[in-house]
């Protein structure tokens, strides 16, 4: 995938979800083209096939399972998740934490149904042990900074330039991604600086009156 990524993470938020899910996709599609940065969504489940089929953008699960196809009542399954044309799967998210068994199960299963993945960490040395799997992204997101409107790029620059190194000393084929707090273009620009591929953020964009307005300005200095 091209970079930079912008991903928008609609979580459960009242606001991301049915036709308020449809409007920020459709933002997502209307100023990635005009701006021609990418940028796609992680809708909830309940979204996900409609989403995907309906806008052309880069679509994510928010999770899935790492199990195979069967007899798995309540879960989520890489196959389910492309069946319905999602592109691609967060794996590890803060809120949905894994263990080192199931972050592999999940990348692996992602893998073989043809997912993209992006293993979301929370330090430079879990983002290092991430890399050695070779997802396709991993995600710093210090946890303490989600949902605070404070930017880890001001925040803890240092995190991310360490994450970086870290990434490319372990693969440098792997991608990384920054969150927490993001929310302007000026966010962005730091980030891209640091060395990272993009951003993973949520709030800023689910939650505002005019999500295209917040978009504009996210790729405005890109």
């Amino acid at each position: 995938m091209a970079t930079p990524l912008i991903l928008v993470n609609l979580k459960a938020y009242t606001e991301g979800m049915g036709e308020r899910a449809a409007a920020i996709a459709a933002a997502a599609a209307t100023v990635s083209g005009e701006s021609g940065v990418v940028i796609g969504v992680a809708p909830a489940f309940t979204d996900l096939a409609a989403i995907a089929s309906g806008f052309s953008i880069p679509v994510y699960a928010q999770h899935i399972d790492g199990v195979s196809p069967g007899a798995y009542t309540g879960h989520v399954t890489a196959a389910q998740v492309k069946a319905v044309g999602a592109t691609g799967t967060l794996i590890n998210h803060s809120e949905r934490r894994l263990t080192l068994a199931g972050i592999d199960a999940g990348l692996s299963a992602a893998r073989g149904a043809g997912l993209g993945t992006v293993i979301c960490t929370n330090n430079e040395t879990t983002t290092a042990a991430a890399a050695a799997l070779a997802p396709d992204y991993v995600a710093i997101e210090p946890p303490e900074l989600i949902g605070t409107g404070v930017s880890v790029s001001r925040a803890d620059p240092g995190i991310i330039e360490r994450s970086v190194e870290a990434v490319r000393a372990v693969n440098p084929q792997v991608k990384v991604l920054t969150g927490a707090g993001i929310s302007t273009g000026e966010c962005v620009k730091i980030a891209l600086e640091l060395g990272t591929d993009g951003v993973l953020l949520a709030s800023s964009v689910v939650k505002a009156k005019d999500p295209a307005a917040v978009l504009r300005n996210l790729v405005s200095l890109i």
